[in-house]
């Protein structure tokens, strides 16, 4: 990959936007930016996919970016506070990576510590749930990254939440 990168450029030493025009591959409009704001404000906004998992400190940031095939949603829960359901899904993965706080995630059978610095990569089909221990000195604040399924549905339609299994602390 970096080889054929290199030629590339060696072959448009213009740079990538003449490169792009030549190529017809991209244009300076396939990117999109918007702004999620210090990590301290992440608790103001509210939202969510659907009604019943919305809720303060919850942003899908990829309803406000234009891309395909990548999503992700930014959360900041308060100590003690919890997702309240579990859910899997049949085809995103997952990637979750905590920035602040101190949590759980219920994965399974399993219930694993999380801590700012902390990331984790879960597979379809494995059930999820989180949440900011009690003790914890701050708002639990994570990156989720989900991908898998072209293109990117809005909501995920392959899963739902479930209510009925208690929390596993």
């Amino acid at each position: 990959m970096r080889q054929s990168r290199h030629k590339e450029l060696l072959r448009y030493p213009q740079g990538p936007v003449a490169r792009a025009e030549k190529l017809h591959w991209a244009t300076m409009t396939d990117y999109s930016v918007t702004e999620i704001g210090s990590l301290d404000s992440w608790r103001d906004h509210f939202g969510g996919f659907v009604p019943e998992t919305t809720r303060n400190g919850r942003r899908v940031v990829d309803h406000e970016l234009k891309g395909e095939v990548i999503g992700m949603s930014a959360t900041a829960y308060e100590p003690g506070e919890e997702a309240g359901y579990w859910h899997s899904h049949s085809i995103l993965d997952e990637v979750f990576v905590f920035l602040e706080g101190e949590g759980q995630m219920g994965l399974d059978d399993d219930v694993i510590d999380v801590q700012a610095g902390t990331i984790v990569q879960v597979s379809p089909g494995v059930m999820r749930t989180w949440r900011c221990t009690p003790e914890s000195p701050t708002q639990l604040k994570w990156l989720c990254i989900r991908a898998g399924q072209i293109p990117l549905p809005a909501i995920p339609d392959d899963a739902e939440p479930i209510r009925d299994i208690p929390m596993p602390w």
